[in-house]
């Protein structure tokens, strides 16, 4: 672990020489304690002054609400802002199935083949759409989903799980009480505003993301081919990575859906190594209807926002 002093003023000095406006542009229960939070928070975190108005002016600039939670993992600091509101968590889902599995299974299971199936490939399956009727390695699948936001891919991930309430539980599992899995892909997108079906929180999201990727719930293995999906994800150069400062490892999955749903959950490097920062962005259009559009910009702005929070103690 870096000294945090350094730490911080690399941060710094990153984002006042990054500090370009990013421009606007179109976007593209069962509870179980058998394995509880493994984050070792016995106290309360500190936290990190939470820049309001920037977040509220988004929230004016793009018509839109938002739900941002991120925690310094080198220091424990955090900052939220809605962060225990509850948004639709479309494909950021996938990452936690590709987890879910991997813990079931370990990595060796992953080279066990399942059958595609016509059912299962629903809207955008890039990978699957060219297998069905074939066979797929959970490792090929779990690659999909993640990398590519397969939907097909997902849903037999699903299936390995015994459906949606599997992840669920898989979940609860690691101390997410929060989180609840209700539909397959594409359904789970659906996204209406007060539906509380396959929907969860960015503090919930952010800290199950830390548990899969960081914590002891995989092994070593384990989290090291979960952290080379999100690292080498195909869908999120607009999102966390935009806002990002130069120089910094980003993995991600990302997530969008009806009523202008767009996500983002991430881990996020210091150049140079050292402890990651683990943030989710959630938001949705705060008028229109189901074919409301999101911006891909909020979501990067955002996270601008909260990288320089972040750095601004030094």
């Amino acid at each position: 672990m870096p000294h945090r002093p350094s730490r911080r003023t690399a941060l710094t000095a990153l984002l006042a020489a990054a500090a370009v406006p990013l421009a606007g542009c179109g976007g593209d229960g069962e509870p179980r304690a058998d394995r509880p939070e493994t984050s070792g928070d016995s106290k309360a975190p500190a936290t990190v002054e939470v820049p309001e108005a920037e977040f509220r002016s988004l929230e004016r600039e793009f018509d839109a609400r938002l739900g941002v939670f991120a925690v310094d993992t080198a220091d424990g600091r955090e900052l939220a802002y809605h962060a225990d509101e509850r948004f639709a968590y479309c494909s950021t889902c996938k990452a936690f199935l590709a987890a879910a599995v991997l813990d079931k299974g370990g990595v060796g299971g992953l080279d066990r083949e399942v059958a595609v199936r016509r059912a299962d490939v629903e809207g955008w399956s890039p990978v699957t759409e060219k297998n069905i009727g074939s066979r797929m390695t959970l490792r090929a699948l779990c690659d999909a989903a993640v990398r590519h936001s397969d939907n097909g891919a997902a849903n037999a991930l699903f299936h390995e799980l015994d459906g949606p309430r599997g992840l669920q539980r898989a979940l609860r599992a690691i101390g997410d009480e929060t989180t609840r899995c209700d539909r397959y892909e594409v359904e789970l997108s659906e996204a209406r505003p007060g539906d509380e079906r396959d929907t969860s929180t960015p503090r919930a999201l952010a800290r199950s993301l830390r548990q899969y990727a960081l914590g002891d719930v995989l092994d070593a293995e384990g989290r090291g081919l979960l952290t080379d999906w999100l690292v080498r994800n195909t869908t999120g150069d607009k999102l966390i990575r935009a806002g990002a400062p130069d120089g910094w490892r980003i993995g991600d999955k990302t997530g969008n859906g009806s009523y202008g749903t767009r996500n983002d959950i991430a881990l996020a490097w210091p150049p140079g190594g050292g402890e990651p920062v683990v943030l989710a962005v959630m938001s949705r259009r705060a008028g229109g209807g189901p074919d409301a559009e999101h911006d891909d910009a909020l979501i990067a702005r955002a996270a601008a926002a909260v990288f320089r929070a972040l750095g601004s103690g030094a």
